[in-house]
């Protein structure tokens, strides 16, 4: 015990330490910004500069810091170590945020505990899922002028609702209605232009040149129903990445050079789990050379560690998740992260590398390094290759059914040649 308090007045004053040389009624709001926090230590007879002055440890001072935590909205609990004549006071992390003294919200900022103004509670209660964007009713957003009847006729659809309700009913049913305004996630699915409502909720697609995210060849903002933009966005990565041949026993087909199921999962993740609180951010899909990421504001939810991530789930917009099983985007919950790897190593690629941090969460799809001199089979670009193996390509780009006899036939060559061509084709990354 004596070791542990040479190390924590070694440690010196930070974000969960805090040194108090006497009790007075600052004791409080050090309480409640530890227990609006991650928790922390206080050591009550130690100065600012880490030197041990001691205090009377008496029945009367545990008494009175034990009053004041009960006096926190909402109740609160703290032990007591006594050592040397100093007080420790463990502070854990509360399980009930937020808490507030006198009426006010105290939290650490380094150092520090500092008082929260207005706008940084309202900060607080959404970091902590106090508040749940998607469930909150809009006002701005009119149920005749701004609602896509078709995305909405496409979701009953998908979803397999019964048509003898009207709409009403069926957003009444849905909990997507609140004093006759339509909630947060009904109108990311039924809102003409999200973009009228919601100035970030697009989704923004960039094709870049090379691989240091510089040159932009193209780029595109999708502003539609969420459905549409999921779709959009699909249609454009599957659009700018490069395809393979596959060669089989029946007619040829052609496969995306990444699973495009891995694609699905990793873009309805970042649609179902993005903060919508964060201002100014947006969903971003990067193309380059080299890889396909796809970023959406937020990192993982208050509960969830870290640790867990890839085998537990947990969504800060629950409501918006349930619709969107509804119409068969997710299929499991909790089994996106664990798909998109299987699906990567089912085709012998890397896995997904995901970066996450308090605000972002990236996946990365690492892409194949194209041969020297060829471009792949995007739009029947075939340059590098001998004039017989861009005849084959195109053959089968053209017509899937084709057999070898008659592709030889056409290109005018033996099937034997034909054969030694495909397999070149194959070598290449061109066939499969």
């Amino acid at each position: 015990m004596k070791d542990n308090l040479k190390n924590l007045l070694g440690q010196g004053e930070g974000f969960n330490l805090e040194f108090k040389e006497s009790f007075d009624s600052n004791l409080g709001k050090e309480i409640c910004a530890f227990a609006n926090a991650n928790g922390g230590i206080i050591l009550l007879g130690v100065s600012d500069l880490g030197v041990i002055k001691g205090v009377n440890i008496t029945n009367k001072l545990k008494s009175q810091v034990t009053d004041i935590v009960r006096n926190f909205d909402p109740k609160f609990q703290i032990d007591f170590v006594e050592q040397e004549n100093v007080l420790i006071i463990k502070v854990s992390e509360g399980i009930n945020k937020p808490y507030s003294i006198g009426g006010k919200f105290y939290l650490r900022n380094g150092p520090n505990s500092q008082q929260l103004g207005r706008d940084e509670i309202r900060t607080f209660f959404q970091k902590e899922g106090l508040i749940l964007w998607d469930e909150k009713e809009n006002i701005k957003f009119d149920l005749d002028k701004d609602f896509n009847k078709v995305a909405f006729d496409d979701f009953v659809q998908k979803s397999n609702i019964s048509k003898v309700l009207n709409k009403k009913q069926i957003l009444q049913n849905l909990f997507l209605l609140e004093n006759n305004h339509l909630k947060n996630a009904g109108v990311l699915l039924f809102a003409k232009d999200t973009q009228k409502i919601f100035h970030k909720a697009m989704i923004t697609c960039v094709l870049y040149e090379g691989i240091d995210k510089v040159n932009i060849i193209d780029k595109k903002d999708f502003t539609g129903d969420l459905h549409s933009n999921y779709q959009d966005v699909l249609n454009y990565l599957k659009s700018k990445l490069n395809t393979r041949i596959i060669i089989t026993g029946g007619p040829h087909k052609t496969k995306l050079e990444l699973p495009e199921e891995a694609l699905r999962e990793a873009l309805v993740n970042a649609i179902g789990h993005r903060d919508y609180h964060a201002l100014g951010a947006k969903i971003l899909v990067e193309i380059s050379f080299d890889r396909v990421e796809i970023t959406n504001p937020g990192g993982l939810v208050k509960s969830l560690k870290i640790k867990d991530f890839g085998k537990k789930s947990m969504s800060r917009n629950n409501l918006l998740f349930g619709l969107l099983q509804r119409m068969k985007l997710v299929e499991n919950v909790g089994s996106g992260i664990k798909r998109m790897r299987q699906l990567m190593k089912k085709e012998g690629l890397e896995e997904p590398l995901f970066d996450i941090n308090e605000n972002w969460f990236v996946v990365s799809f690492k892409r194949l390094p194209l041969e020297k001199g060829t471009n792949g089979l995007v739009d029947g670009l075939v340059d590098g290759l001998v004039e017989s193996q861009k005849k084959i390509l195109k053959l089968m780009k053209k017509s899937p059914q084709i057999s070898k006899e008659e592709m030889a036939r056409k290109i005018g060559i033996s099937t034997t040649a034909l054969d030694k061509n495909i397999n070149t084709l194959k070598k290449k990354g061109l066939l499969t």
